[in-house]
């Protein structure tokens, strides 16, 4: 447990968090909407505070990361919470469980910043990836941690939902290498509904990380009835392309009713969806377009924008490269590879 680095006292020993963009005001003994947070005495402390609820180490590309450190491998932790309620989500047990369960003083296995990082130094890994949950309701671990890896040139990413809040951004701005956001939906009511969040502050921090120069890309859930109108993922094309820049890749992935939490009812996401939501992208200018978790396709490969030679090859998480230090071995057009 750590007192919060982001909130205010109020009146009456209430206190508003600012670590993300909820801004709850949160009452003696109560929790924030992230359940991770909570007001003890007039304080608010992060109860889930250096308690990993998962520690692993994933290809990068699970993250999803195709243009930053490809190839390589990335421990990655979370701790229990998040500030979203996902009607999707598929790591529902542990973003949701400190809000289902009515005993939950921080779950998980006693781990420091500088185990962490002695850890990923010792093994040679070079990136820490913050991630499983959402690592906003996290913020005081994971920055602590980050601060230690940045001191031993180790990188930073973070997969996160975007929502939080100004001041979380500044604080991580120093450390953090790269972002892939979640962008669910260009329609506020689907971040109402089915998120417990909105729209706006997501976009807005998605232009922010791109001004403060941290590589960024864009990963989208196409989930069936719910965020698959093409209308509105031709609306995320065009932000991404006009906003964030053509060189953003965008990540579509297919919804699986199978893993998650609310959704079990609906299909799967068809396959001529996903590559409907692909060629969008493509259209929209943007030169990297993603397509997840569609058994036996090529839509995962990088190609070079200006002379279309594949430059990685993606078989699941086998990668073989073919590029020459981030340049086509072809034609030399860059890549835009970290």
């Amino acid at each position: 447990m750590k007192e919060s680095y982001l909130y205010k006292k109020l009146e009456n020993r209430n206190v508003q968090c600012q670590t993300c963009a909820h801004h709850c005001i949160i009452a003696p003994k109560k929790k924030g909407n992230c359940g991770v947070r909570k007001n003890i005495n007039g304080k608010l402390y992060a109860i889930n505070y250096g308690k990993a609820v998962a520690l692993n180490v994933d290809p990068i590309e699970k993250k999803p990361f195709f243009h930053f450190l490809p190839g390589t491998l990335s421990v990655s932790f979370a701790t229990a919470g998040c500030n979203f309620r996902c009607a999707n989500c598929q790591n529902w047990q542990i973003s949701q469980g400190p809000k289902i369960s009515k005993d939950f003083d921080g779950w998980g296995e006693e781990i420091s910043p500088e185990e962490i990082v002695k850890t990923t130094k010792d093994n040679k890994y070079p990136s820490i990836a913050y991630t499983y949950t959402e690592p906003t309701i996290f913020l005081e671990y994971a920055l602590d941690t980050m601060k230690l890896a940045k001191k031993e040139n180790i990188k930073n990413a973070w997969v996160t939902n975007g929502f939080m809040s100004a001041e979380t951004l500044k604080l991580i701005a120093p450390y953090l290498d790269a972002a892939n956001v979640d962008l669910k939906s260009f329609d506020n009511s689907f971040y109402q509904k089915y998120c417990g969040g909105q729209v706006e502050p997501v976009l807005e921090n998605l232009k922010a990380i791109k001004k403060l120069g941290i590589w960024l890309e864009v990963t989208t859930l196409i989930v069936p009835t719910l965020s698959d109108d093409l209308k509105m993922l031709e609306k995320i094309a065009r932000f991404i392309c006009r906003e964030l820049g053509s060189e953003t890749p965008w990540h579509i992935s297919a919804f699986s009713g199978l893993i998650s939490w609310k959704l079990q009812h609906l299909p799967d996401t068809p396959v001529e969806k996903i590559h409907q939501a692909y060629d969008i992208g493509k259209k929209a200018g943007l030169k990297y377009v993603y397509a997840g978790n569609v058994p036996g396709n090529t839509a995962e490969n990088t190609y070079c924008p200006k002379c279309g030679e594949m430059m990685i090859k993606r078989i699941g998480y086998q990668i073989e490269r073919f590029d020459k230090k981030g340049k086509c071995g072809k034609c030399g057009e860059g890549l835009d590879i970290i």
